[in-house]
């Protein structure tokens, strides 16, 4: 047994290998269950509804995240190399497509359990926030979605910890470290939802509406540092899918406060 033979290992046990990215994404992911736990309880449910649905949507999402990244790099690998779409291990999951994998997944879980899918969302989407940042740094320890070339300087300036500077030097240059953009910008994202939105919603599904805004605005901007976009010809699939998700958001809190409006 060895724990770290190398940067991106967790622990080798023999020929068995577990990989950071894989344990960032279950930290994240029990962290998000934990959050989601607790607001539930606060809802008055059972704590069983959310241990049921947590392994199905987890598994839900990844496999999403992987279908979403295979389509868009199937000629560029996997049309070559088809033993490569289940290698996770490798890296290539594309979070908005586990997004709306784990959405349609969510929908009829909830309305299989009598739940209001809104209430189940305010209660849920603020802790995925949390294992999106977790996720991040599993491409920091697979050397993937860093940005364009930038110089030991400009990160200096960023008084980022010399671990994640060293580990931004790849492929003979320096590199903006876009998952920690990332990783940061959701944690804002989730505390404004906590702290702000949460105590001046007007409407249940407003928390759930927000992160769609939140994570939209940091994505696109973040996404616009990357290197290794998915493409949709010359658009960034990810800018597009997150103004798609900003929209969405916008109108849905709009939707929902003049719902509300017509009903009282």
């Amino acid at each position: 047994m060895q724990f770290f033979p190398e940067y991106n290992i967790f622990l080798k046990i023999g020929d068995l290998q577990i990989h950071m990215y894989a344990v960032c994404i279950i930290i994240g992911a029990f962290i998000a269950y934990l959050l989601g736990q607790y607001n539930f309880k606060k809802l008055g449910y059972s704590s069983e509804i959310l241990s049921d649905y947590f392994f199905g949507v987890l598994m839900t999402g990844i496999v999403g995240a992987r279908i979403w990244y295979v389509i868009f790099m199937w000629k560029e690998l996997y049309m070559s190399h088809p033993e490569e779409i289940i290698a996770i291990w490798h890296g290539g999951l594309a979070i908005q497509g586990g997004i709306i994998a784990a959405l349609i997944y969510s929908y009829y879980f909830f309305k299989k359990k009598d739940i209001p899918f809104f209430v189940a969302g305010d209660a849920i989407m603020p802790g995925v926030l949390i294992a999106q940042a977790c996720g991040r740094w599993g491409n920091f320890f697979n050397h993937e979605a860093f940005g364009s070339a930038v110089s030991l300087n400009f990160l200096k300036l960023l008084h980022l910890p010399q671990f994640i500077i060293n580990n931004m030097y790849i492929e003979g240059a320096y590199h903006h470290p876009t998952f920690f953009y990332e990783s940061v910008g959701n944690l804002i994202v989730f505390l404004v939802i906590i702290f702000v939105v949460k105590k001046k919603a007007q409407c249940t599904g407003e928390q759930f509406f927000s992160y769609f805004i939140g994570y939209g605005i940091v994505r696109v901007f973040v996404e616009g540092l990357r290197t290794d976009s998915l493409m949709l010809g010359p658009i960034r699939m990810a800018q597009l899918t997150s103004i798609v998700f900003i929209i969405a958001g916008v109108a849905g809190i709009y939707y929902l406060r003049n719902y509300q409006k017509r009903k009282s």
